[in-house]
């Protein structure tokens, strides 16, 4: 086992090289799981993803937080191991587990050697099947939950962010915190963690990719031992939500140096006609690097800020887009002018010949060095599939950001940027600014 534990972080650092095309196969398992598989054999070595979809938006009434919880709690101990004994196992076959939860869905990355790959599976299936739960592990894991509630509770880009969300969705579940709160994750019980886990570990509602040294055959195989026990119904999905937010500024009072400054309006969808010429704008306007517009007109020209962005957001039942900045609590006000000049400017003028062919040589570029390696693979084969891509979407991607002319911007700017409707959470001191409705 000492050579298997030498070897484990060398394999799970390494990568793959830089394709410009993704060969991926489409698979399904005898007994109806769907899964998308890129074969690379040149290290015995295999990522695979999982995403079970409704993730923390399944909480039950009363009970937020309780499906993070539980995907804190998995890995704590299956079957006839507790959490310590868990841990060994999987150590001493030089795997990887990892669950995570969001708002749209509950991930398991694993990773293992294809030599151990018949063990890790099965010690993977005991954590997916056999949760054991225990109530010590329940409350351990608790605390470190309700640690990061209480940090966050003083921190201001969070503070922001659970004030835009309250004003965007309401009643929905996007509108509070996955986490829960100090209440609500302080009553949770252990029938609370297993309804959660019944609730939304679902095998008709699992999204899978896989990238590595495995075949379709083997892969199809090993899915339906892994995911074949678990159950098939599982809590309703949420209903799509109109986005609430309104143009105006919230101000959340709070002793910092600096005002930190959250803004967004509705977004656009992932289907859309348009979304390519949306994208291609938001790369010009907040996106990568020093050279938005946004990061230059703030950040260069006036000095009032470190960094500012804006990005596109597409969760499974709203679009959004978003921005965001820090800056001195004297400046936020002259800086949320400049912004929304900036945004009138852009949905009037849309962008010029330049910053067009800049953003899409930038987008088209940077594109392939996310296929760096099996892990980042298998994310990507996952989330194109809960995005609802076709399985030619890596081929064909870059060509239509390149297909993206001005016109296309100019047109799509005038529906996407809309400054009135613009709404600002700034969470600081802000002089000279003060809630407008």
């Amino acid at each position: 086992m000492i050579r298997f534990a030498l070897t484990v972080g060398m394999f799970f650092g390494l990568t793959v090289p830089v394709q410009a095309a993704v060969d991926i196969q489409e698979i399904e398992t005898p007994g109806g799981i769907a899964a998308w598989l890129v074969e690379e054999d040149s290290i015995p070595f295999t990522a695979l993803e999982l995403r079970f979809a409704g993730g923390a938006s399944l909480d039950r009434d009363g009970k937020r937080g309780a499906i993070n919880l539980m995907t804190a709690t998995i890995e704590e101990g299956a079957g006839d191991l507790d959490a310590q004994g868990f841990a060994v196992a999987r150590d001493d076959l030089a795997a990887s587990f990892s669950f995570d939860v969001g708002r749209d869905g509950l991930s398991v990355s694993a990773r293992f050697l294809t030599e151990n790959r018949d063990e890790a599976i099965a010690l993977l299936k005991l954590a997916l099947t056999q949760p054991r739960f225990d109530q010590e592990a329940i409350d351990r894991v608790r605390e470190q939950v309700l640690s990061n509630i209480r940090s966050d509770a003083n921190d201001p880009n969070s503070i922001a962010g659970r004030r835009l969300n309250a004003l965007a969705y309401g009643d929905h579940p996007y509108a509070t915190n996955y986490e829960g709160t100090l209440e609500s994750v302080g009553a949770l019980t252990r029938e609370d963690i297993l309804n959660a886990y019944g609730d939304v570990l679902v095998k008709d509602r699992v999204f899978v990719g896989a990238a590595g040294d495995i075949s379709a055959e083997d892969l199809s195989a090993l899915l339906d031992d892994l995911l074949g026990d678990l159950p098939t119904d599982g809590a309703p999905l949420p209903e799509p939500v109109e986005l609430q937010l309104t143009g105006g500024v919230t101000v959340e009072p709070l002793n910092v140096p600096q005002s930190v400054a959250l803004f967004g309006h509705i977004g656009i969808p992932r289907d859309d006609p348009d979304f390519f010429p949306a994208f291609v704008a938001n790369e010009v306007f907040g996106g990568s690097g020093l050279q938005s517009r946004l990061s230059l007109e703030v950040r260069e020209e006036r000095g009032l800020t470190y960094g500012i962005g804006s990005y596109l957001v597409n969760y499974d039942y709203s679009h959004v887009l978003l921005g965001q900045f820090a800056s001195a609590n004297d400046r936020v006000s002259e800086a949320i002018d400049v912004v929304l000049a900036e945004w009138a400017k852009i949905a009037e003028e849309g962008v010029t010949e330049d910053e067009l062919d800049t953003a899409k040589t930038y987008l088209t570029g940077a594109y392939p060095l996310r296929f760096d390696s099996n892990a980042s693979i298998a994310r990507i084969l996952v989330g194109m599939q809960q995005d609802g891509l076709p399985i030619d979407y890596i081929e064909t991607r870059n060509g239509k950001v390149d297909a993206v002319t001005q016109e296309d911007v100019q047109r799509v700017a005038k529906r996407l940027y809309q400054p009135e409707a613009l709404r600002f959470v700034v969470v600081g001191q802000p002089e000279g600014l003060e809630s407008v409705n």
